[in-house]
């Protein structure tokens, strides 16, 4: 049986590295990451079975990456939280995670929640969403069908799954690091424009069809967003 594989998203380094030293010691595969925009596109992979996060975080907030992450992937999410911070925790449960443990904790603690969180998941398979609409523009996703005012687009593959994912998070700038991941399966490099010319297509698609496709926007220096 594969152990199972659990990614730490803290940005305190020496937290970090004993969080992992100690889930190695217990059998877990472990990745670490130390900001939230990091943490975003590695939980993006969906090759995790459980999440570890710290709220307060560079680049991108824990609360931020939750509520992006959980628009595509059920995988179980432990926030680590400020001691007595009682808002941080409603907060979390309102965003979608599985649990909390407020800092400092204790480790037999923190493995025994683990455990139990893993327990549940093995068991539950979630809902996958198949069909999405926003203002006259429908995506089903069963069929592959995308229309704008009653009028099919043509969209290729990658065409397709990236207006998915904007649609999917609606009013939420997604980075270019995210839709790298998510949408081409690769990395980001900094000479890279091929997304560029994917939401560069899909724009004049939907402009063809009657669609206001200036509201897939480029915000600079943090990504695209579907206003």
């Amino acid at each position: 049986m594969l152990a199972d594989k659990i990614l730490i998203v803290e940005d305190d380094l020496m937290l970090n590295d004993q969080l992992a030293a100690m889930l190695l010691n217990h059998g877990y595969v472990v990745d670490q990451c130390l900001d939230g925009e990091t943490g975003l596109s590695l939980a993006a992979k969906q090759q995790h079975h459980l999440i570890l996060l710290d709220v307060m975080l560079p680049r991108r907030d824990g609360f931020s990456l939750l509520s992006i992450l959980r628009k595509s992937c059920q995988t179980p999410v432990m926030m680590l939280t400020a001691k007595g911070a009682e808002e941080e925790r409603i907060k979390g449960f309102n965003y979608g995670a599985d649990d909390y443990l407020s800092k400092p904790f204790n480790s037999t603690e923190l493995l025994l929640r683990i455990e139990a969180l893993l327990r549940r998941s093995h068991n539950h398979t979630p809902e996958k969403i198949l069909k999405l609409s926003f203002d006259g523009l429908h995506i089903d996703r069963h069929q592959s069908i995308v229309s704008a005012n009653d009028r099919e687009l043509d969209l290729t593959p990658i065409q397709f799954k990236l207006l998915w994912v904007l649609l999917h998070n609606s009013g939420e700038v997604l980075s270019k690091a995210y839709l790298y991941q998510t949408v081409l399966n690769k990395s980001y490099g900094a000479h890279d424009r091929s997304l560029d010319m994917h939401l560069s297509r899909v724009r004049r698609k939907l402009i063809e069809a009657g669609w206001p496709g200036q509201r897939l926007q480029t915000v600079h220096g943090k990504g695209y967003c579907l206003a």
